[in-house]
C-alpha cells in the first residue's frame, strides 16, 4: 500500500513540474496611444520574422523571444520611430532573416532567384525526357513499318 501511494506521489510531482515548465511567462497587454499606433504594430508584427520559429511572423507566434521582439518593437513605436527606422534597427541587430521579404541585394540574389532557376531547370529536364521519349517511339514506330 505504501509502495502505491508512493508512486502516486512522483507521478503527480512529475506531472506538475512539466506543466510548470511548459507555461509562458504572463505578458503585460501592450497599451497604444491611438489605433493607427495599434495598427502600426500589427502590420510591422505581421512583417518580422520570429527568430526561434522561422516559418512564423512575430504576431502568431507565442516564443518567449517573440515576445520580447513585440515588446521592442512597441518601445520604439512609443518613442516614435517610422516603420522604417524600426525595420532597420531590427535588422542590423538580427541581420536581414528577421524580414519576411528581405530586399533584393547582391547577399540574397541566391534566395529570390533559387525558386526561377529551379522551375527553369525543371522545365528543360521535362522537355528533355519528353523529346527523348518522343524520339524512341518513333524510332519503335519506323522498326515496325519496316518488319
Amino acid at each position: 500500500m505504501k509502495l502505491s501511494k508512493f508512486i502516486v506521489f512522483v507521478l503527480s510531482l512529475a506531472l506538475s513540474v512539466s506543466v510548470l515548465a511548459q507555461s509562458s511567462p504572463v505578458q503585460e497587454p501592450l497599451v497604444f496611444e491611438s489605433q493607427q499606433q495599434q495598427d502600426r504594430f500589427d502590420q510591422l508584427t505581421k512583417e518580422l520574422r520570429c527568430l526561434v520559429c522561422q516559418n512564423q511572423n512575430l504576431a502568431d507566434s507565442d516564443a518567449v523571444l517573440a515576445h520580447d521582439l513585440r515588446r521592442e518593437v512597441h518601445e520604439l513605436l512609443q518613442t516614435g520611430r517610422s516603420d522604417e527606422e524600426i525595420k532597420q534597427f531590427l535588422v542590423d541587430r538580427y541581420g536581414v532573416f528577421v524580414l519576411y521579404r528581405p530586399p533584393v541585394q547582391t547577399n540574397t540574389y541566391l534566395l529570390w532567384l533559387a525558386p526561377l532557376a529551379l522551375l527553369l531547370i525543371g522545365g528543360w529536364v521535362l522537355r528533355a525526357s519528353i523529346s527523348k521519349r518522343s524520339a524512341l517511339l518513333n524510332t519503335d514506330g519506323q522498326q515496325d513499318q519496316t518488319d
